[in-house]
């Protein structure tokens, strides 16, 4: 069973740590996808265009008030059914149900020829959000505790709960700007990156899944140095995991020389 999990006051990685997906994909685009990217970026970066959808949150209308929460999540309870759940020729927004659609369709909008500019400066700020979201491990946490948001924790001290722990208080705990937390954790090692383009959006959400379930059964509540010690390893994975493979949607819809598993995603599978 897959459902959207329904949390309307949860973000992903928070500002910095989105950033910090947006500046690594920067770095991974071909010269073809650069170019390509320039007017629907319109003077933009990927790290500039990576918080928006969470900004606009707040805006009165419909959509952004009752419809785009459930972009950003999704629950897995049966982790076997989870490709069943893979629509990847969703062609409208209304139809969107959890964050895999939402990924879909964004990818959909940006390699539609007729897409309008407004469509696909949509899509692309969708996207590159989106596929940051999926590498949080706790937006494919449990519906019951929404993702997190209901464990309260203290983070050296400070009352907090489990989701934001990770959206923001371990990233920002490094006390790096997003440009330097990239170049901290940036890689250039072929082998690396041709493991995490080797895989799909179900599969990241898959892996965030797993990492949330051990980090559940942890069962931690007072959270200081042991802690960041522990799951810092894994924070800059997600984040360097999510900028790699977000290039890697990203060279596979704007470039058709990129070479899969180098420059793209492996493209034989949906």
């Amino acid at each position: 069973m897959l459902t959207a999990v329904s949390s309307n006051n949860a973000v992903a990685w928070g500002q910095n740590g989105h950033r910090v997906i947006g500046e690594i994909a920067q770095m991974h685009l071909t010269e073809a996808t650069q170019l390509a990217l320039q007017p629907i970026l319109d003077g933009e970066s990927l790290a500039q265009v990576s918080t928006w959808p969470d900004e606009m949150r707040s805006s009165p209308e419909h959509f952004w008030r009752k419809e785009s929460g459930k972009w950003h999540y999704i629950n897995i309870k049966d982790a076997k059914k989870m490709h069943q759940y893979v629509n990847t020729s969703i062609d409208s927004k209304d139809k969107v149900a959890h964050i895999l659609d939402g990924i879909y369709f964004s990818i959909n909008v940006l390699k539609n020829n007729e897409s309008s500019l407004e469509e696909q400066q949509f899509a692309l700020k969708f996207l590159v959000h989106l596929v940051g979201d999926g590498h949080q491990p706790f937006h494919a946490g449990r519906s019951e505790d929404r993702g997190g948001n209901l464990i309260k924790v203290s983070f050296f001290g400070k009352e907090t709960n489990l989701h934001s722990t990770w959206d923001t208080h371990l990233v920002e705990n490094e006390n790096l700007s997003f440009k330097e937390f990239a170049d901290f954790i940036k890689t250039s090692n072929k082998k690396t990156i041709k493991s995490y383009l080797n895989s799909q959006p179900a599969d990241w959400l898959l892996e965030s899944n797993k990492i949330s379930a051990r980090i559940y059964e942890q069962n931690e509540t007072e959270l200081s140095y042991g802690y960041v010690y522990k799951q810092m390893p894994i924070v800059k994975k997600r984040l360097s995991q999510g900028g790699i493979r977000l290039a890697g949607l990203l060279n596979q819809i704007f470039d058709k020389n990129a070479k899969p598993l180098t420059e793209a995603l492996i493209k034989k599978r949906g």
